[in-house]
C-alpha cells in the first residue's frame, strides 16, 4: 500500500541526490551494495545491544539507497535484469538483518524468548511473502494482489516504532513497549499477506488451467468438425467411374 504513494514521493525528493552521485561517477550497483552493507551493520551492531534509536538512525540513512539506485539506473538508461535481481536479492538480506537484530536482542539482553520467536517469524514470513509473488510470476501468473503488509509497511512499522522505543534510554518512560507492538503487528500482517497471496495464486492457477482446458477443447472441436467436412465431400471421381462401369456393362 505504501509503495504506491511513498515510493513516488521519495523518488522525486531523492532525484537531485541521485543526479549528484551520477556526476561523481558512482554506479547504481555500488549504491545498492553500500546501502545494504549500511543496513546490515546498523541492524546487527546496534540492535543486539538494545541501541534501537541509533540503530534505526543508521538504518534509515542507508535504506533509502533502495530508491536512489533505481533512480540512478533510470537516469542513466541502464535498467537491467541484473540490476533488478541484485536489488531484490539484497533487499532480502537487509530485511533479514533487521529482524535478526531484534531476535538477537530478545535472545540476549532483552531476555524474552516469546518476542525472539516473533522476531524470527517476522524474518521468515517476510522472506516467504516476497517469494510467493516472485514464484507465482515465474510460472506465468500475474499474482494480482499486493496484500496488507508489504516490504514498505514492514520497514516503516518496525523501524519507526523501534526508533521511538529507543528513546527509553533517553529517559522517556514506557515507550520501550512500542517495539513488541511493532513486531506483533508485522507478524500478524505478514501472515495475512501470505494467505492473501497464496489464495490469489491458487485462484489464478485454477483460472489459467481452466482457460487452457477450454482452449484445448475448442481446438479439438475445430479439428473434429473439419475432418467430417473433408470425409463427407462427394467422391466425384469414384461416382463417375461407377457410372462409366455401369454404362459399359449395359
Amino acid at each position: 500500500m505504501l509503495n504506491k504513494y511513498a515510493r513516488a514521493f521519495f523518488t522525486r525528493v531523492l532525484t537531485p541526490f541521485a543526479s549528484f552521485l551520477i556526476r561523481r561517477g558512482v554506479s547504481p550497483d555500488t549504491v545498492t551494495l553500500l546501502g545494504t552493507a549500511g543496513v546490515v551493520a546498523g541492524a546487527l551492531v546496534f540492535y543486539p545491544m538494545g541501541e534501537f534509536f541509533w540503530g534505526t538512525v543508521v538504518i534509515t540513512l542507508f535504506v533509502f539507497s533502495d530508491l536512489v539506485d533505481g533512480n540512478m539506473a533510470r537516469q542513466l538508461g541502464r535498467s537491467s535484469r541484473w540490476g533488478a535481481f541484485l536489488d531484490s536479492t539484497l533487499d532480502r538480506v537487509a530485511d533479514g538483518a533487521i529482524f535478526g537484530g531484534f531476535a538477537l536482542w530478545y535472545a540476549g539482553g532483552g531476555d524474552d524468548i516469546a518476542l525472539c520467536a516473533v522476531s524470527i517469524f517476522c524474518l521468515a514470513s517476510g522472506q516467504v511473502v516476497s517469494y510467493t509473488k516472485a514464484r507465482g510470476e515465474s510460472i506465468g501468473l500475474p499474482v494480482a494482489v499486493n496484500g496488507l503488509v508489504e516490504r514498505a509497511e514492514r520497514l516503516v512499522i518496525s523501524l519507526t516504532l523501534a526508533g521511538l522505543a529507543g528513546l527509553h534510554k533517553f529517559g522517556v518512560p514506557g515507550i520501550q513497549y512500542l517495539l513488541p507492538v511493532a513486531l506483533w503487528i508485522v507478524a500478524v500482517g505478514s501472515l495475512v499477506t501470505l494467505i492473501q497471496r497464496v489464495v490469489t495464486v491458487r485462484r489464478e492457477s485454477a483460472e489459467a488451467e481452466e482457460a487452457a482446458a477450454e482452449a484445448g477443447a475448442a481446438s479439438d472441436t475445430a479439428s473434429g468438425t473439419a475432418e467430417p467436412d473433408v470425409a463427407g465431400e462427394p467422391d466425384v471421381a469414384g461416382e463417375t467411374s461407377r457410372q462409366q462401369g455401369s454404362e459399359a456393362a449395359k
